[in-house]
């Protein structure tokens, strides 16, 4: 079993911040990609940034300069630094993770419930 653990989110003003972790845990041999997406209301779920394990970040160009994915190799965990956030941020931001389990030749795309993000104008 592989569980993708968001215990983030919550109400923030417009302008203010909100870090976002996400925990991998489980029987995991390694994992490749880890990321954020997002899902508004009424629209489909798209990329908000990506990791690779050796540090490579792609984000989205919405986001771009105002959030920042970092992560722990470590601790398989995946943090979204949101700074300066809009109305227009508010979504359910679900984390995903590309991993590959013990004695299994692919890798497989797990995604997390989602944490829903609102913020206030």
């Amino acid at each position: 079993q592989v569980q993708l653990l968001e215990p983030g989110g919550g109400l923030v003003q417009a302008g203010g911040s909100l870090r976002l972790p996400c925990a991998a845990s489980g029987s995991i041999f390694s994992i490749n990609f880890m990321g954020w997406h997002r899902q508004a209301p009424g629209k489909q779920r798209e990329l908000v940034a990506d990791i690779t394990s050796g540090g490579t970040t792609n984000y989205a160009e919405t986001v771009k300069g105002r959030i920042t994915i970092s992560r722990d190799n470590a601790e398989n965990t995946v943090y979204l630094q949101m700074n300066s956030l809009k109305p227009e941020d508010t979504a359910v931001y679900y984390c995903n993770a590309d991993l590959r389990r013990p004695l299994e030749y692919f890798a497989m795309n797990y995604w997390g419930k989602g944490t829903l993000v609102t913020v206030s104008s």
